[in-house]
């Protein structure tokens, strides 16, 4: 990507201002827009921070993915997308969110084009300078009027929260926690630093990141699938008794038939000897 140099000699893209963008047509808009970079530079990004800036970032933005899927809620969530606010140099925070509109894939973020800017932004800091996001982006984020910005520093395992007191304020004011947890108010969620694993609770219910949830639906599947095993155990249990009761039964009826019928059989046989002598009785007389 070639470098976009301005009249003030930045050598990096910016959106036009509001009010250049206010005397455009839509045509122009459009190309405006569509020539805007969807990629920064390595000039304009920090050097790799390795897994647990890569992780940090992923499973947070896979849990409020998760949250707001199972809200409803319209809410596009993003993680390093060039965002373009008018006549400022373009950023890319680690994660960002924003509320109310439509969640199709972009490659940019053209304030200007999509009617509003960002609501929260949440930068993972782990090594290296600090400066870029305790300093320069606190007073760049109050500066375009972004509500909420969070710090996710892991190399010290805490964060940092900024709030715009009022809509139009320009400065940050830094949010203390609660029992440990940060609230969002832009988000309605709660964040907690637990050992090396940044949290987000809604309520008093802990949010889950998808392996998280698989591997819980996993341990219920395989419970399930116990006490259905444990069931069909005790039934095959169940049916050989019942069977060997059966049978029992049906021995017990033959035994007890032969008997009848050697009852029977000694019954005639008694009769026809009892008849025999008789009859020989008979003849002796």
């Amino acid at each position: 990507m070639g470098r976009h140099r301005n009249e003030d000699g930045d050598a990096f893209p910016r959106a036009p201002t509001q009010e250049e963008w206010e005397a455009m047509g839509p045509e122009e808009r459009a190309r405006v827009v569509e020539s805007l970079p969807g990629e920064v530079t390595w000039d304009e990004m920090a050097m790799p921070e390795g897994d647990r800036h890569f992780q940090a970032k992923v499973r947070t933005l896979d849990v409020l993915r998760g949250y707001f899927r199972h809200q409803r809620r319209k809410v596009y969530l993003g993680a390093e997308l060039p965002v373009y606010y008018p006549g400022e140099r373009r950023f890319a925070p680690d994660l960002l969110a924003v509320l109310e509109v439509e969640q199709h894939e972009r490659d940019k973020w053209v304030v200007s084009h999509e009617g509003r800017g960002l609501d929260w932004v949440m930068e993972v800091h782990v090594g290296g300078d600090r400066k870029k996001d305790a300093e320069y982006n606190v007073e760049r984020y109050a500066r375009v009027g972004i509500p909420e910005y969070f710090i996710y520093d892991r190399s010290r395992q805490r964060l940092e929260v900024y709030r715009l007191p009022e809509p139009g304020a320009k400065k940050y004011e830094r949010v203390e926690a609660k029992e440990g947890r940060y609230s969002s108010e832009v988000l309605g969620l709660e964040f907690e630093v637990v050992g090396e694993k940044l949290q987000v609770w809604a309520g008093n219910a802990l949010l889950l990141e998808s392996e998280e949830l698989v591997a819980r639906l996993q341990e219920k599947l395989e419970a399930v699938q116990q006490r259905a095993d444990e069931d069909a155990r005790r039934l095959a249990v169940e049916t050989r008794r019942r069977e060997e009761e059966t049978r029992r039964r049906e021995e017990e009826a033959r035994r007890r038939e032969e008997e009848v019928r050697r009852r029977e059989e000694a019954e005639r046989r008694l009769a026809q000897l009892q008849a025999e002598l008789e009859r020989l009785q008979h003849r002796g007389k």
